[in-house]
């Protein structure tokens, strides 16, 4: 497997053992076709945080849109990120928010390779 993870260079701590867990059970192509959807997918952290810094200068709530909350979007879009106290804490919590979108988009793969094998 370690193959795989060279796919996924941008891996790091929590989100790199959560995904060994979650593949732990693929053949090789298994992986490498979870690992090219995955990255498809994935939200860098960086980015995140560069989308709520953005919210923090000019347009708040980017950040929510490009994580598929459309409705938290717009919730800080019209109240300027809930008065930049939400765009702040956005951009204090960017890793956690992303590692929770990317877990989300994670499990849908590994589901997808699942009932592609069966």
């Amino acid at each position: 497997m370690p193959n795989v993870f060279q796919l996924m260079p941008s891996l790091e701590g929590d989100e790199m053992a959560f995904i060994q867990e979650l593949i732990k059970d693929f053949n090789d192509n298994q992986a490498m076709q979870f690992a090219t959807a995955y990255m498809a997918r994935r939200k860098d952290p960086s980015n995140i945080l560069i989308f709520a810094v953005i919210g923090l200068l000019g347009v708040a709530g980017i950040q929510r849109f490009v994580l598929n909350q459309v409705g938290m979007g717009i919730l800080y879009f019209l109240t300027g990120g809930l008065c930049l106290i939400g765009t702040i804490i956005d951009i204090v919590n960017h890793k956690k928010l992303s590692f929770e979108y990317n877990s989300k988009q994670a499990q849908q793969v590994a589901g997808m390779m699942r009932s592609f094998s069966s």
